[in-house]
Parts: structure tokens; sequence; C-alpha cells
């Protein structure tokens, strides 16, 4: 079974770094969920904050009892805890940093969604055969906390998301997986920010290993 690495900690919340391809709650399939895992690993109950998808990496929020939980979950509610992510796409977006303003099938129901976008670099991968060429490496904050949020809006936007099997490019999937062996969504919470004891924090991990490798090829050769 995986450790997962904590990258703070305090009396009420662990902020901890999930990896890819662990589900937060366990469910129908799920052998191990991040929740048995950190249980098992620090020998106490956890309390969820928020979810990231199964194949999401990164930042991830969690309590030590329920009374922190109903703190932090406010804090979210409340719009004072802000989650940067990191995205490598298909395609580059018409504007350098934007929002996007789509609404988003939650729950059976089509609810507002709201993302703000910023381009970091574009790249292209032109030697071989892709049928996707461009690339862009975006950082983008939720402003709305919908399912799948981010991959949607950007599907929609014309930028799927490297290796999204539910809203991607599948034929460009296929193609840099067989290309770059890219299997990987490339998708990652790297940022967090958030009120603590008076004063606004801000933690971030770096990109997972598994985004790395692309962005070394797709953005240094796009000058070739």
């Amino acid at each position: 079974m995986k450790t997962v690495s904590i990258i703070y900690e305090d009396d009420e919340m662990l902020l901890v770094n999930k990896p890819f391809g662990v589900s937060v709650q366990g469910g129908e399939g799920v052998a191990h969920p991040l929740t048995e895992i950190l249980e098992k690993q620090l020998g106490y109950r956890i309390y969820l904050v928020h979810r990231l998808d199964r194949d999401t990496s990164g930042l991830l929020l969690t309590a030590k009892t329920s009374q922190a939980a109903a703190r932090l979950t406010g804090l979210i509610s409340s719009s004072q805890v802000y989650k940067e992510y990191s995205a490598i796409c298909f395609g580059i977006p018409a504007e350098e940093r934007g929002v996007i303003r789509e609404d988003v099938r939650s729950g059976g129901k089509r609810k507002s969604a709201v993302t703000e976008y910023r381009v970091l670099e574009t790249g292209g991968y032109p030697r071989e055969a892709l049928s996707r060429k461009e690339f862009s490496h975006l950082s983008l904050r939720l402003c709305t906390g919908r399912t799948h949020q981010i991959r949607v809006h950007l599907a929609e936007m014309g930028c799927p998301i490297v290796a999204d099997d539910k809203y991607g490019d599948f034929p460009a999937n296929r193609d840099i997986r067989r290309l770059l062996n890219v299997r990987k969504l490339q998708l990652a919470a790297v940022r967090l920010t958030l009120p603590l004891y008076g004063k606004t924090h801000t933690f971030e991990v770096p990109l997972p290993d598994h985004m790395e490798p692309l962005c070394g090829v797709v953005f240094n050769t796009a000058s070739d």
C-alpha cells in the first residue's frame, strides 16, 4: 500500500500530496482509498474536506476532527480557500489569460461553473505524426467546485487535457500514448492558499513525476 506525503500538519488539519490513481474515498471497485491509506499510516481517523478525482494528483486538504472538517469546509464554501492547478493541454488558447464561464453537469443537473486560466508556456512536437502538434501549459484557478470542472471547461474551449480519457481528444491521446508513452492525466493541484491563525498561507508542490517528462519534451522543442 502506498504512503502519502504530508505537506503540512497542525492540531486540526492535514494537507497531503495525493498520488495519481488513488481514489479519495471508498466505493465500488476501490481497494485502498486515500482515507484508508492515511488512517493506517497515521493511526487515527481522517475527515475529508474536499475531493480530487482519482487521476488528479496534488494538494488535498483533510481534517483530524469532524468539527475541523466543518470549519474548513465553510472556508472553502465562502471562497477563502484558493485552489490552483497545472494542466498540459492539446492546443493553445486564443487569449493568454481568461475566465471560462460554462455550466457543468453535476448531480444530474446543469450548474454554473467558473474557471480562471493563465497560459504559462506553449510549445509543440512537430517531428512525429501527432494529430495535435501544439501544446500549452496552463495555470487554472477554480472559482466553483463542480465535478470534473476543469476537464470539461478545457475540452469545451478546444484545449483538452492530455490523456483525459473521458472528455479529451481520443485520437490525440492514442497518438501521444504510442509515440511518447504518455498514459496518465496531465493535471495536478499544485497550489493551495488558505487563512491560518490570522494569516494567509500558500502551499505548493512541484509537478508530479508523470507530468515533468512531457513538459520537457513539448516545451523544449518549441523552437526546433
